[in-house]
């Protein structure tokens, strides 16, 4: 498992520590470390779209369960799911294993190229890090 610390600056970040990597035209997008550090033993995904399906920002996509809590993922851009991580209903622990890559959990194709703009960046995220640990 990654630290919780761990910000890529090959991605864009939420406030609600979702992350958006843009790849190929699309937004990848998963949870960063420290949201799966406060998350604890994640026992289950549940993704609430399928492919097709238009989202708008900050809308819920789905919940994620752990050993601790249960929480909302929302999507950080507008557009078109195009892919859904077939992985995780069997194997949720994948976020635990590794967020930033085989855990991812979406893709979006954004209505716009200011959609990822209004993200935060990996220094402006960090920064938030800090500030929640205080």
């Amino acid at each position: 498992m990654s630290s919780a610390t761990e910000v890529r600056s090959d991605r864009k970040y939420t406030k609600d520590h979702e992350w958006a990597r843009e790849q190929d035209g699309t937004v990848v997008v998963g949870i960063s470390a420290f949201a799966v550090d406060q998350l604890g033993d994640i026992t289950l995904v549940n993704l609430d779209v399928k492919v097709g399906d238009v989202v708008k920002a900050h809308q819920t996509f789905g919940t994620i369960e752990s050993v601790k809590t249960l929480s909302d993922l929302y999507t950080p851009v507008a557009g078109s799911i195009v892919r859904i991580n077939p992985e995780l209903e069997n194997r949720p622990e994948l976020i635990n294993e590794d967020p930033w890559d085989k855990g991812w959990m979406i893709a979006i194709q954004p209505s716009g190229p200011s959609e990822v703009a209004s993200l935060l960046d990996a220094g402006a995220y960090s920064k938030l890090l800090e500030s929640a640990e205080h």
